[in-house]
């Protein structure tokens, strides 16, 4: 019993961990959409959608894993209820419930969707049976045209993109890119130039004075 309970405790705190991050990232998105969307870029968007992808898949993984023990098995009782605030409660629902009352604990445990989503599903469960057979299969089949349509130009562009990207890759280099940073770290900085004086010998019939003559020798890598 001990070793079932120390595998669900192991569990519930590692889906608690994946949830959290799941959450948190959902948070920065709906945030950058509502003060960002000036600034947002469809590419930036697609990356943080593809964090929440795969924050999903993993959290999918682990609930699927084999040391996880089968949750829709477990049931939840509430131990006590009171109408007392209790903080803790408060701080692990991020205020969304202040007390575990009667009143509240219906709709915390209850296993059907709430009464707002409950009637509304009704109501197009409703409005879709009205709709004819022959007026339903026509749409349904515009509906996957369209959609085989548009699967069909992605995966076209897809592989556009990836045969671009191989060829890229797979062209020659023309180029060291450490000897053109050496070479414009020279030319731009004098990194590596050096100045050498060289005395020139005294010529006869003139002053006995020593001329200089200074040459400027770059000193550069072997790549000129």
């Amino acid at each position: 019993m001990q070793r079932e309970e120390k595998q669900l405790d192991a569990a519930l705190e590692a889906l608690l961990q994946r949830i959290n991050d799941l959450k948190t990232s959902i948070r920065t998105l709906l945030f950058r959409l509502e003060n960002e969307y000036a600034s947002l870029s469809w590419p930036s968007f697609l990356d943080s959608y593809a964090v929440i992808s795969g924050q999903m898949n993993t959290l999918l993984k682990v609930m699927k894993n084999d040391k996880t023990p089968l949750l829709r098995n477990l049931i939840v009782l509430p131990l006590v209820l009171s109408p007392d605030p209790d903080e803790e409660l408060k701080q692990a629902t991020e205020g969304r419930v202040v007390a575990f009352s009667h009143d509240i604990t219906p709709d915390m445990l209850r296993t059907k969707p709430d009464p707002d989503v409950e009637q509304r599903q009704n109501q197009f469960e409703q409005r879709a049976s009205q709709v004819p057979p022959e007026t339903a299969q026509k749409q349904i089949n515009a509906l996957n045209k369209v959609v085989n349509h548009v699967l069909e130009q992605i995966t076209h562009s897809r592989e556009d993109w990836e045969n671009e990207a191989t060829v890229r890759a797979a062209a020659a280099q023309t180029c060291v890119t450490a000897d053109t940073h050496t070479l414009i770290a020279a030319v731009g900085l004098g990194k590596n130039l050096k100045t050498l004086p060289i005395a020139a010998p005294a010529q006869p019939g003139m002053h006995s004075q020593n001329i200089y003559s200074f040459f400027l020798l770059i000193s550069v890598s072997p790549f000129i």
